[in-house]
């Protein structure tokens, strides 16, 4: 295990343990824990987890078995940090795992492909504007090297814009993107997209998954504005601070999602003794 998976493991497990604030946002009660302990088991080549004699199964009843083993020793993980109540809000990699497994909305690969396509159009980082100087030289400073970073990586040619009117993308960017995209399982798109969602930039989530960003300054750079608007009209402490570090472990969730998914970690490292 590298040390990068290492902080985005930490910052996962940080948010299992964070006592929960003050002020929440109302959800239906939580069901209670009914369970004392949990494990993961290997059954017809897919691991399984159980919630004491239980097996694990989505919202919508299926079986909960994956290919990756670090995977569902993670979800049981998170279900093994829940104390009285299952806090679901805050099981991201579970909550995932079932998205991939149910697919509620019947999404197809090439459906999530377009998805992702149609929102580099509407990129935060690809939004600039000149009628603030402070906030324009932050941006180009904080953004511009990863627009650079994604067009040398990609091999594309995104441009910023200046104004509200939406940067134009070639078709022959999308086609680059859209290949990139169609090489991964569909399992792993979602979690593309769950970082695309958190951080509403493709750019972004992209230079996280593959670790040209950490995750908190992803979610830094990606609240950019707002972070600055706060320096003249104040912060709303345990809002602001609720909200990132929320923004924070979706984030590594989404990460962690995509990269268990693939097949070089489809079996749990051997601590050799």
């Amino acid at each position: 295990m590298n040390a990068w998976r290492k902080v985005i493991l930490s910052q996962w497990r940080n948010n299992l343990n964070k006592p929960q604030m003050l002020f929440t946002r109302s959800y239906a009660a939580p069901p209670k824990r009914f369970y004392k302990r949990t494990s993961v088991l290997f059954n017809d080549g897919k691991y399984e987890v159980t919630l004491d004699h239980r097996k694990l199964k989505t919202p919508s009843g299926k079986l909960f078995a994956i290919k990756s083993e670090p995977l569902a020793i993670a979800v049981a993980t998170e279900f093994d940090h829940q104390k009285e109540y299952i806090e679901r809000a805050k099981m991201h990699l579970s909550a995932l795992c079932f998205t991939a497994i149910d697919n509620p909305y019947n999404q197809s690969k090439t459906d999530l492909v377009n998805y992702l396509i149609n929102y580099v159009a509407t990129d935060t980082v690809l939004f600039q504007y000149d009628n603030e100087k402070d906030l324009h030289e932050l941006q180009c400073n904080e953004w511009d090297p990863i627009i650079k970073w994604f067009n040398e990586r990609y091999e594309t040619n995104l441009k910023k814009t200046m104004d509200i009117s939406p940067p134009q993308i070639s078709e022959e960017d999308k086609s680059k993107i859209s290949k990139y995209l169609m090489s991964h399982e569909e399992d792993v798109l979602h979690g593309f997209v769950f970082a695309v969602d958190t951080l509403k930039s493709v750019i972004l989530a992209f230079a996280t998954i593959d670790q040209r960003l950490h995750v908190d300054k992803a979610v830094t750079l990606a609240r950019l504005e707002e972070e600055y608007q706060s320096k003249f009209w104040g912060r709303v402490e345990w809002s602001h601070d609720l909200n990132q570090q929320e923004s924070q472990a979706r984030l590594a969730a989404a990460v962690l999602f995509v990269h268990l998914n693939r097949s070089e970690y489809f079996v749990k490292e051997k601590i050799l003794i």
